[in-house]
């Protein structure tokens, strides 16, 4: 018998498989597992929140997702090869319908077409200083004297950190001077608003908004004179709007709607709490606020809140609050009560001696809305209308 056939018979009466030898497969993930499974991530946070996730500064996980999802969605590659399991179409693209001129320019989102000037009063033989104007373009550039405004950004940046302050949606009409927003995880601060064109509507009917040039400081040490309109345009697309320090009690709110003076009359807070509470019951319901009146310190009133079953006995956050001068605040909150009625949380809270307690202040809306019903109040349109619980919107009565 040769070698050969030695072999043959070995290798054919391998009765308990042994020299059958798979090759190992490694742990490791190659680079398209790798893109499916982060991805996958992104999916779980929408399914989970129903939003996408945001450029939250002060949440990292969450920003991380975010500049994943825009990496995905700035590689067409990548979305192609996602198509499949993009089980929540967060990859396509909003397709706007053009049907006229009008539309073209309504969408200018990246201020292509912005000048400063009328485009149908156009003449032929435009003075210098007009052509420079409407050729003018803004441009970021380093800011001379940015050392003013270094030490205001990482305070900014610290309350962000620290939960002092907040990132809320940016939305139309919101725009002020003075006030910080994130577009695109960059912090910057609207200093100046100069508005150069009122609006008014020309004589074919077409409205033309108001617009001038602002100043905003960027965190990164630049500065530029962007339009109005394109500041809007670019955060209610992606942008962020940074909350007051809730630390200190936020005054200027009421002060709009009244001259204080030192002669005014301090009448205690209104304030806006969230539960910390672990109980599951609780921790579940999103956007679930407590609406109350002090006639002391806010901070003061709720130091032993796990104690209080008007505060479901657990501890609680403050997410806004409000000094209110010459006016009744026990009717204010009131008033609120009875809007946000329909929203009321109906729970039965036990004390340290097992006696039942139904607290009635604590109302399920998002925070944005309650505040802008505290504006509608005190300005007398509040009757105009009515909390919608369904979609969590105030609309027309």
């Amino acid at each position: 018998m040769d070698k050969n056939s030695v072999l043959d018979d070995i290798f054919n009466n391998d009765e308990f498989d042994i020299l059958n030898v798979k090759p190992k497969s490694s742990g490791v993930k190659n680079t398209d597992e790798r893109l499916i499974a982060s991805f996958n991530e992104v999916n779980e946070f929408v399914e989970k929140y129903n939003r996408e996730p945001q450029p939250n500064l002060s949440n990292i996980s969450e920003y991380q997702l975010y500049t994943r999802l825009k990496g995905i969605r700035e590689n067409p590659e990548k979305k192609e090869q996602l198509k499949e399991i993009d089980t929540n179409n967060i990859l396509e693209f909003e397709v706007k319908e053009i049907n006229s001129i009008d539309d073209i320019f309504n969408d200018d989102t990246f201020d292509l077409l912005e000048d400063d000037t009328d485009l149908f009063d156009f003449k032929h033989t435009p003075k210098p200083e007009k052509r420079e104007a409407t050729d003018f373009v803004a441009r970021r550039k380093p800011c001379k004297n940015f050392d003013k405004y270094e030490h205001l950004f990482k305070e900014i940046q610290k309350d962000l950190a620290n939960g002092n302050r907040k990132l809320v949606d940016f939305k139309m009409g919101n725009l002020r001077e003075g006030a910080y927003y994130v577009h695109n995880g960059v912090l910057f601060l609207l200093e100046e608003i100069t508005i150069s064109n009122k609006e008014h509507y020309r004589e074919d009917g077409t409205r033309v908004r108001e617009d001038g040039r602002t100043r905003c400081i960027f965190e990164n040490g630049t500065v530029s004179n962007m339009l109005k309109r394109s500041v809007e345009k670019i955060l209610y697309a992606n942008g962020q709007v940074v909350s007051e320090n809730i630390d200190k009690v936020n005054q200027s709110f009421i002060e709009k709607f009244s001259n204080i003076t030192e002669e005014d009359e301090e009448a205690g807070f209104i304030y806006v709490l969230s539960s910390k509470s672990k109980d599951e019951k609780i921790a579940a319901i999103e956007n679930l606020y407590k609406i109350g009146y002090s006639k002391v310190d806010v901070l003061e009133r709720i130091k032993n809140a796990e104690k209080e079953p008007t505060y479901l006995m657990a501890k609680v956050k403050i997410e806004d609050a409000w000094k209110c001068y010459n006016m009744n605040p026990q009717k204010l909150e009131q008033l609120l009560h009875n809007f946000f009625g329909s929203s009321c949380l109906n729970i039965d809270v036990f004390d340290e001696n097992k006696k039942r307690y139904t607290p009635r202040e604590w109302f399920i809306a998002p925070i944005d809305v309650i505040e802008q019903a505290i504006q509608l109040i005190i300005n007398g349109e509040i009757v105009k209308y009515r909390y919608d619980v369904d979609n969590k919107i105030i609309g027309n009565r």
